[in-house]
């Protein structure tokens, strides 16, 4: 008997009306960002890069275990683990029941301030997300070693307190999470009753995934204006879902692209690098051609709510912003250096910002309107 092609509109919109009954989301953004996550679960093998998405928070109790507990029952294959080592999920992935998803909690455990970084983790984690990765190692015995690939490709959805190393965080889409305001509320979650509901759509979505599993295949779809390089990567099997899914479902998608992508760049100010050179076109040298370096450190050290007044117990001093500002490159491509500047008082170091002007354009986010 022939199936009734899947309406993958109605579909996706019942999935994000599930995902609404237990998560309470920071933006309605998020909503259509993990709504088409859960879809591209199901036809992670179309695509050349799989994004993660991470659900974070300052603190506990904000809600991202249960989007965890959601995704995992609308995913195939779905995993869930707070504490795995590398060689288990290369392992996991390389199984013939088909690619996981993988559900990591706590991942602050691994990656925050108090853990030590785990590289082989890290590595499976941003391997994992581009088809072609995957990990070199030797297997057998003494002498009877023979190089082998372990592939990594799946799709990973991750929970944790605080923030992620830079190279995960590029290769995810971000849900800020926060504590439920008294006045939101959510339906209880009983997994026993519940969980038939998510796998009943979890198999409803694969199968509407082998409907259009060709189309997506040979898709690219068109960015916003401005999203290109890694954002595009992260987005393009999310607006790929979106487009074979149709109705109003690919333009909230780019809508919902465009605001995480620049929640992103507003929260997390990229790399300690890019923050710097942020502060100074924002806050330090605004109108500014040129500064001695004590002044510029002295702007920078009474910023509210920046890192340079606490850098690993004292704050930034001359060697320290010498040594950051070396990694960029003026617009004649030499590294950004501490230059004479004549004071009243004589000549100090300093910093130009013409000097600075081509890393501003290159590596900070756009400027915000006054």
């Amino acid at each position: 008997m022939t199936q009734q092609p899947i309406d993958g509109a109605a579909l996706l919109a019942e999935v994000e009306q599930f995902h609404r009954r237990f998560n309470v989301f920071p933006r309605e953004a998020a909503y259509v960002a993990v709504t088409l996550w859960d879809a591209h679960a199901h036809l992670v093998d179309c695509f050349e890069t799989t994004p993660r998405i991470a659900f974070l928070s300052p603190e506990p109790g904000s809600g991202k275990s249960r989007a965890l507990e959601i995704i995992e029952l609308l995913t195939p294959r779905a995993v869930s683990t707070v504490s795995a080592s590398a060689n288990a999920l290369y392992r996991l992935v390389g199984s013939a029941d088909g690619l996981p998803t993988v559900l990591f909690d706590e991942v602050d455990t691994i990656f925050g301030p108090k853990a030590n970084a785990d590289e082989a983790l890290r590595g499976f984690l941003n391997a994992g997300y581009r088809r072609i990765g995957g990990a070199l190692r030797c297997v057998g015995d003494g002498s009877q070693q023979n190089a082998q690939v372990f592939d990594s490709y799946c799709a990973v959805a991750m929970a944790g307190l605080g923030s992620l190393p830079d190279t995960v965080l590029t290769r995810s889409v971000i849900v800020r999470m926060r504590r439920r305001a008294r006045n939101e509320k959510v339906e209880p979650y009983r997994q026993r009753i519940h969980m038939k509901q998510g796998h009943a759509l979890r198999d409803r979505l694969a199968r509407w995934a082998d409907q259009v599993r060709g189309p997506v295949s040979e898709a690219w779809p068109e960015m916003p204006d401005g999203v290109t390089d890694r954002p595009a990567d992260v987005w393009e099997p999310l607006l790929a879902i979106a487009d074979a899914a149709g109705g109003d479902w690919p333009e909230r998608a780019r809508a919902a692209c465009l605001e995480l992508i620049n929640a992103s760049q507003i929260d997390d100010k990229g790399s300690i690098g890019i923050r710097l050179l942020t502060d100074l076109r924002d806050h330090v040298l605004t109108g500014l051609d040129r500064l001695p370096t004590v002044a510029i450190l002295d702007r920078l050290n009474s910023l509210d709510d920046a890192p340079w007044a606490d850098m690993g117990g004292r704050p930034l001093d001359s060697r320290g912003l010498s040594k950051m500002l070396r990694e960029y490159m003026t617009s004649d491509n030499t590294p950004v250096v501490a230059r004479n500047i004549r004071t009243t008082g004589g000549v100090l170091k300093g910093f130009y910002a013409a000097d600075l002007e081509d890393a501003w354009s290159r590596y900070c986010p756009p400027p915000t309107p006054a």
